[in-house]
This record gives C-alpha cells, structure tokens and sequence, in this order.
C-alpha cells in the first residue's frame, strides 16, 4: 500500500475512510491488523482483492498495481458465506470447479483439506447441519484449497465462543505454517493479534492512519493456550494497548 486513501460516499456526505498508508506485507509473514470501528481496516483486505481501488495512492501485489480482482489472494470474510444448497465437500471446492478441475480431482483437493480442519466424516453435510464453528473450519478448508499466496482474513472468528477460538487459532496457525502462505489478518481483539501474529498493524481511529506497528517477540511454534502467561504478551498488550486506549474509551463514551 502506497500512500492509500479511500473515501465512500454517504448520505450525510462523504466520509474518508482511511488516508496517507504505507504499509509493505512481506512475503510469508502473519501481519494483524487492529484499530477501532470505521478506520479502513476491512477497505484495505478489500483495495488488496482487488474490489474496491483507492481514491489516492496505489495498491501493489508482487511488484503490479492490483486494477482487478485479484486471483493469487484468497478472502476469508467475517460471514462464512457458505453456500446452503452445497455440501461440505462442494462448497470447498468452489475455486477448483471455477478452474475447470474435474470432479474427481477437485473433490480429492477437497477431501484432503476438509480432513486437515478436523471434518472428516462431514464430506456430505450441508451447512445447516453444523455448528458455527464448524462452519468457520469449512471456509477456512474452501480458502487454503485452491493455494491462495496470500489469504486476507476480516476478524473470520469474531462471532465464536473463547475456547473455540482459540481451537481455531491453533488450526490456522498449524495450516500457516505447514503452507508457509502469506496471512493478513484484520481484528478487534488485540490478545488474538498477539498470539497469531509476526508483525501488528495499529490504526488510528478514522480516517486511519497507522499509528504504529510493532514486532510480536514471542517464539514459534506458538502455544496459543499458553503463550498468553509468558511476560512478553503481558508487555506486548501493554504497549498496544497504550495506542488505542485514548480512542476506544472515547468511542465507549459516545456509545
């Protein structure tokens, strides 16, 4: 991202979003992304697929400003998106069908991944008949099957309990490093950012600005059961926090 600004047009006006960001991702890296409501971060995952294109500045993906929707980056949204009339299997196997696989091929992609989320056993369920959590590890499986280089993910555990959050975050973090793909993570929770990340993104509230990006000091593997009684987590939410406080508490106060 190169000196990004984006604005949307409302009804009371237009709003800019987000403005003046420069932010490189490199290649392999978890980068998370935090900062408060409205300040850019879900319109950046979308400049970067190639959905929305800036009002200023540019958008590079591998050295090529990104003009079209982009092909090499997969998108795990907030919703699951699944589709109803699919099962497990089909919905994972979305992308490969759009590439012309055949049935056979596609659907032993689509095997392997489902198994690698823990739904083996599910193949033929459709999206009704699972759990929420259950749902997420289905979209996570249809993202990671066609290979994406990079995959943008916009807070994909918000809606789930503590603990199976933190189940997911352990399956992602095992799949991230088994792929090496690179990951873009958006957020609101600043313990999950820490546990998953390399590097974290912090926003000013809007337009968001980056206020500051810090190195996660924390060795991998990560236990992301444990890791947050090690101090340096302790240290590490301190600091972040100490970005944001001044206008969570504002937004607390108009709410």
């Amino acid at each position: 991202y190169r000196d990004i600004a984006r604005r949307f047009a409302t009804r009371r006006g237009v709003v800019l979003a987000c403005e003046h960001v420069d932010l490189t991702v490199h290649q392999g890296e978890f980068l998370a992304i935090v900062g408060p409501s409205g300040c850019g971060k879900s319109t950046l995952l979308n400049m970067a697929a190639g959905l929305l294109r800036p009002s200023a500045g540019s958008v590079f993906y591998d050295g090529a400003p990104v003009t079209a929707p982009n092909t090499r980056v997969g998108y795990m949204t907030q919703r699951d998106t699944l589709l109803p009339w699919r099962t497990v299997e089909d919905n994972v196997a979305i992308a490969l069908e759009l590439q012309g696989q055949s049935r056979t091929e596609r659907m032993a992609t689509a095997h392997a991944w489902i198994e690698k989320v823990g739904l083996k056993g599910f193949e033929t369920a459709y999206p009704a008949h699972l759990s929420g959590g259950m749902r997420r590890r289905v979209s996570m499986a249809r993202t990671l099957a066609y290979s994406p280089e990079t995959i943008l993910m916009d807070e994909p555990f918000g809606a789930l309990d503590a603990q199976l959050r933190l189940v997911m975050h352990d399956e992602l973090l095992k799949l991230w490093a088994a792929t090496g793909t690179t990951m873009v993570f958006v957020t609101h929770d600043l313990s999950e950012a820490i546990a998953l990340a390399d590097r974290v993104a912090v926003f000013t509230p809007r337009p968001g600005r980056i206020r500051a990006i810090e190195t996660v000091d924390l060795p991998r593997p990560r236990d992301v059961f444990r890791v947050r009684f090690d101090p340096r987590f302790g240290a590490m939410h301190d600091r972040l926090w100490s970005y944001l406080e001044d206008s969570v508490r504002a937004d607390a106060r108009v709410a």
